[in-house]
């Protein structure tokens, strides 16, 4: 099984550009200014086993580049055993999640993470959202 070291020599943009490439248009939209719409776009990545700890640690320290200035509204992380779930919110969420991984200085902060992933990230697609006085 392969470890954490085996991974080293992996290039840390090219699982992100991976996914970002599979990225597609926002959902039909209700009666909201679509302008305004909040849209979101989970990555989901399996953690190499052991790698559970390494990750908290990176996680602890926050995100690596300026979140409201790259125009995100909301940025989660899900830690598991071995899945680990990033949520990117805000308007037009494809171009500003393109944006941060096309970016080398930025982007080049997630190479932190190459050694830790088992494969390519993958997109996970909002198929429901509920908020309170928004219609269904």
């Amino acid at each position: 099984m392969p470890t954490a070291l085996d991974n080293r020599q992996r290039s840390p943009r090219g699982p992100l550009r991976a996914f970002v490439a599979r990225l597609v248009p926002g959902k039909a939209r209700t009666g909201i200014d679509d302008r305004d719409a909040n849209e979101r776009v989970a990555v989901v990545a399996t953690l190499l086993p052991g790698s559970r700890e390494r990750a908290a640690e990176i996680l602890a320290k926050g995100a690596p580049y300026g979140l409201g200035l790259a125009g995100f509204r909301q940025h989660s992380v899900f830690l598991a055993a071995e899945p680990v779930i990033f949520v990117f919110e805000g308007p037009a969420i494809e171009g500003l999640v393109r944006d941060l991984v096309d970016d080398p200085v930025r982007s080049a902060a997630f190479s932190v993470w190459a050694p830790l992933l088992d494969g390519t990230p993958r997109l996970a697609q909002e198929e429901f959202h509920w908020e309170a006085g928004r219609p269904q």
